[in-house]
């Protein structure tokens, strides 16, 4: 292992590790508020807070990273993520009730924030640590299958610091996590600075600039992932339904569940790291392919979804979780590989735009068709949609080629 890949590596680890200390401590806080409260709509609150300040401020912190430089916007929404998950540590012994609700509400809120403009930096900042263009891709891929990682052992993680170490200590280690990148990038990496391009002063720093400059090709990977997860991405707030319908209403059912999302997010994101360099010239193949065996699964999961069916079930619910990890990654990855430098961090802000807007409303939708028409009627015909929207994808636009730029 030479120098940069070690530096690479070093990178990677320090942030998988604060990735599962993130998910170990937002289950700590959503166990305290429910246990606390006994109300559903606190969990739901608290996953609102978490995603919905991340989709309005996704644009500002890619102009800021652009006009900053990534390196100075990642240290800066490293220490905001502390910040905020110590602010989560301290209201536990010196609040309680209503103030200690708020307090832990406000650390979600911050810790999204903060990681909306620590994805955009961090993607950007990749690509000062690889040593050519070739490099940049299988690198980038490598965080989704870090991040996948983390959403499989944070919750356990955090259930068992909660068991064995209380509440506050669990969110303090939480917190303490997010000092291992900020150490990495102020001490221990060397990123190639002269590579970077920032933006200039003026209209052509905006989101819209960036829009416009990127061209057609990317500009519809964008509306494509935008409509792709309005149909296929509500799993994540439908989940505790959907594992219900399953494996039965019991906490262990939604665990597993949860963790054979995760395995499944975890497969693609490795299938996805192996070929990335082919894939992301291809990018209408990649999104396609995600987007029609994402609706396969709906589809499946449709049929089999209940407890007598339950392994097929489970099956489905595998390819689920690698569809749509592969798709938001596929989405990172071409939005970085296929953009000028000068305007990556606008790029990585408009990819979270593009999903998590599709998401959420994909979420919304759902419940109400759910409330209509039924959970298994719902899958099945937003699975329906997605099979066509894939198959239309692969059909017309098979020989689109995505141009690699300069890392």
């Amino acid at each position: 292992m030479n120098w940069r890949e070690h530096q690479r590596t070093t990178f990677l680890v320090a942030s998988g590790l604060s990735t599962a200390g993130s998910f170990a401590g937002l289950t700590a806080k959503g166990w305290i508020l429910i246990d606390g409260s006994n109300n559903p709509m606190l969990l739901a609150l608290h996953f609102a807070v978490l995603a919905m300040p991340t989709l309005l401020v996704s644009g500002p912190a890619g102009v800021m990273t652009d006009r900053l430089g990534c390196e100075s916007v990642l240290i800066r929404s490293q220490w905001g993520l502390f910040g905020a998950g110590l602010l989560g540590a301290i209201a536990i012994p010196l609040t309680d009730g209503g103030l200690q609700v708020s307090l832990l509400l406000l650390s979600t809120l911050l810790v999204g924030i903060a990681s909306a403009y620590e994805l955009s930096a961090r993607n950007k900042y990749c690509a000062l640590l690889v040593e050519s263009p070739e490099q940049l891709a299988p690198y980038l891929t490598s965080f989704s299958v870090v991040f996948n990682v983390g959403k499989l052992v944070g919750p356990p993680l955090g259930g068992w610091l909660l068991a064995w170490t209380g509440a506050g200590t669990a969110l303090a280690i939480d917190a303490a996590t997010f000092l291992l990148p900020i150490a990495s990038v102020l001490w221990l990496l060397s990123p190639d600075r002269s590579r970077e391009q920032r933006s200039a002063p003026g209209a052509s720093a905006s989101l819209r600039a960036a829009w416009t400059s990127s061209g057609p090709v990317l500009r519809h990977v964008l509306r494509f992932t935008a409509v792709a997860c309005l149909v296929g991405f509500f799993h994540p707030g439908l989940a505790p339904l959907m594992a219900r319908d399953l494996l039965g209403p019991s906490p262990q059912a939604l665990g597993l569940f949860t963790s054979v999302l995760a395995a499944g997010s975890i497969s693609g994101g490795l299938v996805l790291q192996r070929h990335s360099r082919w894939l992301s010239h291809r990018p209408a193949l990649l999104l396609g392919s995600c987007t029609l065996i994402t609706a396969l699964a709906q589809l499946g999961l449709a049929r089999f979804s209940q407890p007598s069916t339950s392994g097929l079930g489970l099956a489905a619910t595998f390819a689920i979780g690698a569809g749509t990890a592969s798709l938001l990654s596929g989405v990172n990855l071409i939005s970085q590989v296929g953009s000028p430098m000068a305007i990556r961090g606008r790029m990585a802000g408009l990819g979270q735009i593009a999903f998590l807007g599709g998401g959420g409303l994909s979420g919304l939708m759902a419940a109400a068709l759910s409330l209509m028409i039924g959970l298994q009627a719902t899958m099945a015909l937003l699975g329906g949609t997605g099979l066509v929207l894939g198959l239309l994808e692969l059909q017309r636009r098979h020989q689109l080629r995505l141009e690699l730029r300069s890392a």
